[in-house]
């Protein structure tokens, strides 16, 4: 009889309760970089780094910008793949629109969906929601 050996999946998380604030996107940018480079993670996310930092500056920017909650900073490499997570308690679901030429904000999520293999809304159990975006390597 023969077994199979499961190769061992090397799942890193980690979560963070940010509040609003102005430095609150600073701080975000800062944790998601210790968050890369630490031991054990680097071997498991392929994911860019500088894309990873981007990907978290705008959406906890946009918390920090539309709403007046805290938020929630959730981190998952697994597999090659980074999963960033940000929620608040804002019921308002944000929308991809252009931007206008003049005007110097209204990008974010727009630069998000392109640096993000899926980017999602998911509705909160207490009505508020998460945005999650993952990146891939490559």
């Amino acid at each position: 009889m023969r077994t199979r050996r499961r190769a061992r999946v090397r799942t890193t998380r980690a979560e963070y309760l940010l509040p609003h604030a102005h430095e609150t996107v600073f701080w975000a940018r800062r944790l998601t970089a210790a968050f890369l480079t630490r031991d054990g993670t680097a071997g498991s996310c392929a994911a860019d780094p500088g894309d990873a930092s981007l990907v978290v500056t705008e959406l906890v920017a946009n918390v920090t910008r539309h709403t007046r909650s805290s938020c929630r900073l959730s981190l998952c490499a697994q597999d090659g793949t980074l999963t960033v997570e940000v929620s608040d308690d804002s019921p308002d679901r944000p929308r991809l629109r252009p931007a206008g030429e003049g005007q110097e904000s209204g990008r974010g999520l727009l630069i998000v969906h392109a640096l993000a293999h899926t980017l999602d809304v998911l509705d909160g159990p207490a009505g508020g929601k998460t945005i999650r975006a993952t990146l891939s390597g490559g």
